[in-house]
């Protein structure tokens, strides 16, 4: 059996540690400037925005409140199921809050959509979102995100959170996943 180290997996790295970094200081500061005296609910998507996440809410100064959601559409597998799954619902009541929901990465957009229609009945003063990354190519204009760390083209990507079948979570920066360590 020949095993790979999860760099030998990626074809190419589009965002270093470093240009991550100086992205998410950029967009802390941007979010501190709008919330500063609104005290919102960030709400994590498990588990891919999770890096992302913590590295936002430490760049934000202003208060916060924390909390976490877990849905999914992928499975194992490297393209969307189509359906949506709630695994994990919030702990905290965003009735009347400012509510900032933080993703990994829009697709198809059809996780944003279901989050969005989700906590939209719940009555928050307010739903932003912000994704780390965006496929604009692959989803409606109706979906974009309120804040975007990076547009990237239609290519399969793992790291700094994102994975393939819970592999590659922990690679510091954001790679292009070779074809075949996912066919």
């Amino acid at each position: 059996m020949n095993i790979t180290t999860p760099d030998q997996d990626i074809s190419r790295v589009l965002f270093t540690e470093k240009q991550i970094a100086a992205r998410v200081e950029a967009l802390g500061m941007q979010l501190t400037e709008e919330y500063r005296d609104k005290k919102p609910v960030m709400i994590c998507v498990l588990k891919g925005a999770s890096f992302f996440y913590i590295d936002l809410c430490r760049q934000m100064n202003c208060n916060i409140d924390m909390d976490f959601i877990s849905v999914s559409s992928y499975g194992a597998a490297a393209k969307s199921s189509g359906v949506v799954r709630l695994i994990k619902d919030l702990d905290n009541n965003i009735t009347g809050r400012h509510a900032i929901i933080v993703e990994d990465i829009i697709d198809s957009g059809l996780t944003l959509s279901y989050l969005r229609d989700l906590l939209s009945a719940r009555k928050p003063a307010s739903i932003r979102t912000i994704s780390f990354l965006d496929k604009v190519e692959r989803h409606p204009e109706k979906l974009k995100t309120d804040y975007c760390g990076f547009d990237i083209p239609d290519e399969f990507v793992v790291g700094y959170g994102l994975d393939y079948d819970n592999y590659y979570r922990n690679l510091p920066y954001i790679g292009v996943l070779r074809p075949e360590a996912y066919r």
